[in-house]
């Protein structure tokens, strides 16, 4: 806890009670009476009525208080909401501070609210959690976006053996393609880039500022720089998994035509290895009409993946054929 959290506590400390001893709030926050002391004088410098009554001890000149923050039901259950989507999307140690912060939020509501807020919260639990990938410390990232400071760590991009060590100046933190991207400006490469959290390791905020020049968009850069999705690919979907198909494919629909039993979807792809992927993942319920190209690369790819699973694992890790 730094010496400004401490302080707003010591007034919600003794908000709390009629009267506390220097005593007792050592106690309580684990400080010096010595500290407390300091700390009283602090904020009695700057204007809190704190009164001392000899042998009994402080308090708060009677109608002081922080101003309070109120929300509505409405602005209570979002909040509730929010972090729930947080567990799925974040790292632990930024639910971690999601979760702080929701406590002392419930705290502040009327108890009647705040059972109806843990009975929704309780109510709307994921069953099974997904998992989150490792990634970098949102916080610190969200720190240096906000003090405009330079950070750095140790980057493994796509494709690459060995991590390399970039000193950035962040410009936006996005969440697309399920990850968060950090988008900043790269010293090391002399441009913008797109750097995926869960691709860092050993983030740190260095003491050196920088100042943004011109203005920039994070999410139009993210947007130019994607692949555009130039080629177009026909296939055939039955019934029980259209649905999914249509809601997971995100570089776009072109056309439909939906029949009782099955659908026909014209999709947008920046490459036939990208589709491909995700077509396979259907097994049967999807089948290519257009082009010829994919169609073989399902079929290979297919065979491919038939035969490595009819090898039998040895004990030794390794693979070995199985008997017909």
């Amino acid at each position: 806890m730094n010496r400004i959290e401490r302080l707003q506590g010591l007034i919600l400390y003794l908000q709390s009670r009629r009267y506390a001893t220097a005593a007792d709030m050592a106690d309580h926050f684990g400080l010096s009476v010595r500290t407390i002391y300091r700390d009283l004088k602090a904020l009695g410098e700057v204007g809190v009525p704190i009164l001392a009554e000899s042998g009994v001890g402080y308090s708060l000149m009677k109608g002081y208080s922080l101003p309070p923050v109120n929300f509505t039901k409405a602005e209570a259950f979002a909040l509730v909401t929010g972090g729930l989507l947080l567990q799925r999307h974040a790292a632990p140690d930024f639910r971690r501070h999601m979760e702080t912060a929701l406590r002392k939020i419930k705290a502040a509501l009327p108890a009647a609210e705040r059972a109806e807020t843990d009975r929704i919260e309780n109510s709307m639990a994921s069953i099974a959690q997904a998992a989150v990938p490792e990634q970098a410390d949102l916080s610190l990232i969200q720190r240096a976006l906000g003090t405009h400071r330079v950070l750095r760590f140790q980057y493994q991009g796509y494709g690459k053996t060995e991590a390399e060590t970039r000193e950035v100046e962040p410009r936006g933190l996005l969440y697309y393609l399920g990850r968060w991207h950090l988008i900043a400006w790269c010293r090391s490469r002399g441009g913008f880039r797109d750097f995926r959290t869960d691709r860092m390791r050993g983030l740190e905020i260095l003491p050196q500022g920088f100042t943004p020049g011109e203005e920039f968009d994070p999410a139009a850069y993210v947007r130019e720089h994607m692949p555009a999705p130039d080629l177009l690919v026909r296939a055939r979907f039955e019934a029980d998994v259209l649905d999914r198909a249509r809601r997971e494919w995100w570089m776009g629909l072109v056309e439909e035509r939906i029949e009782a039993d099955s659908g026909e979807l014209v999709l947008r792809t920046p490459d036939l290895e990208t589709v491909a992927s995700w077509l396979l993942s259907f097994g049967a319920s999807a089948t290519v009409l257009d082009p010829p190209r994919l169609r073989q690369m399902l079929a290979e790819r297919a065979e491919a993946a038939a035969a490595h699973h009819r090898r039998t694992p040895d004990r030794a890790g390794g693979r070995k054929a199985s008997s017909a």
